[in-house]
């Protein structure tokens, strides 16, 4: 605890824990937008490499948590159906993950953050496509998983992107969190890996993310009770909202820095 101090004040650390725990609760309700929430959150008040470093923790096991709350032989099924997606995901995340410390990410944000907040305000307007409208296919893999890996990579946010294409795709409830669940898990697990090479996370990074860990699942079990009320048309309208706010916030942050 007393390594956490040295790198930020405890008004800091104690507005960390309050962020954490709403995360969690946003993610159990619909399935993602911890690391959103945390990321966009936290980088307000303190330097974005501490902010995604703090966030990796509890991102890795919230997702895998969401993850094996459906069995194994589920998840397994996702893994096979989702694989070109998880595979250029990977590789695309590992390599973004590397420019962090040298790349200025302004632009890729004001990008990511107008193509999703369109995409979600369309999908809630009376225009947008209707959910399964669109058939999954090895192409719209490639670069939806393109896209979020780069996204996850670079800003620790790879939810938006996905979450756009399994709404796309008509993905129902149960699906859409599994999905999210493995998605989200293998992307955290290379991101630990990504950013112990990049130097993001170190002896002092460390224990200051695994210190965010019980507030945020607690959040995360306070929203599963929430999202166990929503219908199949609440949870989608709630994505949507979530997906604006997310696409607001990475839109905010590539305006402002």
């Amino acid at each position: 605890m007393d390594s956490i101090f040295t790198i930020l004040p405890l008004s800091l650390y104690l507005f960390a824990l309050v962020v954490a725990f709403f995360a969690g609760v946003v993610k159990g309700m619909v399935g993602f937008a911890l690391p959103t929430i945390l990321v966009s959150s936290l980088s307000t008040v303190m330097p974005p490499e501490l902010a995604l470093a703090g966030m990796i923790a509890p991102t890795f096991v919230t997702n895998m948590m969401q993850t094996l709350r459906y069995g194994l032989r589920a998840t397994w099924e996702v893994i096979v159906d989702f694989r070109a997606f998880l595979c250029i995901g990977g590789l695309a995340l590992f390599g973004a993950a590397q420019l962090v410390p040298h790349l200025p990410t302004n632009v890729f944000l004001i990008i990511m953050g107008a193509s999703i907040t369109s995409f979600a305000i369309w999908q809630l307007s009376n225009f947008g496509p209707t959910p399964g409208s669109w058939g999954q296919s090895k192409v719209l893999d490639l670069f939806f998983g393109g896209l979020a890996g780069i996204s996850g990579g670079l800003t620790g946010m790879w939810g938006p992107p996905t979450v756009a294409y399994l709404t796309a795709l008509g993905a129902e409830k149960r699906q859409q969190m599994l999905v999210q669940g493995v998605v989200y898990g293998l992307g955290a697990f290379l991101l630990v890996v990504a950013h112990s090479k990049s130097g993001i996370l170190n002896a002092q990074t460390i224990p200051w993310s695994l210190s965010l860990l019980p507030t945020a699942i607690l959040g995360m079990w306070v929203g599963g009770r929430v999202s166990d009320r929503f219908d199949q048309a609440t949870f989608r309208k709630v994505t949507s909202f979530v997906l604006v706010f997310g696409g607001l916030n990475l839109l905010r942050r590539g305006i402002m820095g």
